[in-house]
Order: C-alpha cells, then sequence, then structure tokens
C-alpha cells in the first residue's frame, strides 16, 4: 500500500539531535530523517553513499579536501569511502538517504552518537 509522509510532522517525532528515524525505505534505501545541531564525529561509510539534504537550518560537511555548506533545500553526496564531518552551528533539519542498515557513525560506535538501527518515525 502507498502511504504519505509528512516531513514536518515526522521530524517532528525526532526527539534527539544525532539519532535519525527511518521515515521510509526505498529499493534498498533508508530514507532517514535527523536533527542535527553541533559537531560530529569524524567518519566514513566504506560500503554506501550518502545523500544530505537540507530541509531547515545550515549545515557544513566538512571533508580533508574542504568544506561544503547547504543551506535549505539544498543537497549533496558523500560518496562511499569519503571520511567526512556533519557540523550544525545552529539546529537543522535533514533527509538523509542510504543503503539500509548503514551506521550513522560509520565504522565508529560512539555512546552518545551511533543511533540503534531500524527506528522507524
Amino acid at each position: 500500500m502507498i502511504q504519505k509522509v509528512n516531513i514536518a510532522g515526522s521530524l517532528a517525532q525526532v526527539r534527539q539531535y544525532w539519532r535519525p528515524g527511518i521515515a521510509a525505505q526505498v529499493n534498498g534505501q533508508e530514507v532517514r530523517l535527523a536533527k542535527l545541531h553541533g559537531e560530529f564525529i569524524w567518519h566514513s561509510h566504506a560500503e554506501a553513499d550518502e545523500l544530505f539534504m537540507v530541509v531547515s537550518g545550515r549545515l557544513t560537511i566538512q571533508t580533508r579536501d574542504g568544506d561544503l555548506r547547504l543551506g535549505p533545500g539544498e543537497m549533496a553526496v558523500v560518496p562511499r569511502g569519503v571520511e567526512h564531518r556533519p557540523v550544525a552551528p545552529e539546529p537543522v533539519h535533514l533527509l538523509m538517504i542510504t543503503a539500509a542498515g548503514t551506521r550513522n557513525t560509520g565504522q565508529h560506535q560512539d555512546a552518545r552518537l551511533t543511533a540503534p538501527a531500524g527506528v522507524r518515525i
């Protein structure tokens, strides 16, 4: 059955920064919604590209080659294997797409930042 997702309503259900929830799945990819604020950890995803689309706020994606700044309605894809660190000086609402089961902290396990897998919103 086809279901619609209200992005604003789903983001309202996200209670913690850096803990994305799954809003939908398509072709083995998870559409995740998250709220970000502050600095994340440097990490990479060896097996998955990661799409970031800013719904509101301003996000900087730091890479070892330089910074990419995104505003509302802008998106970028971090290719698999590229080390990166999202930074949100102000609160950001974000839509992300990545391969199902991809850990948000990549190769790292972090008690504060690693989101539990499979959490739907």
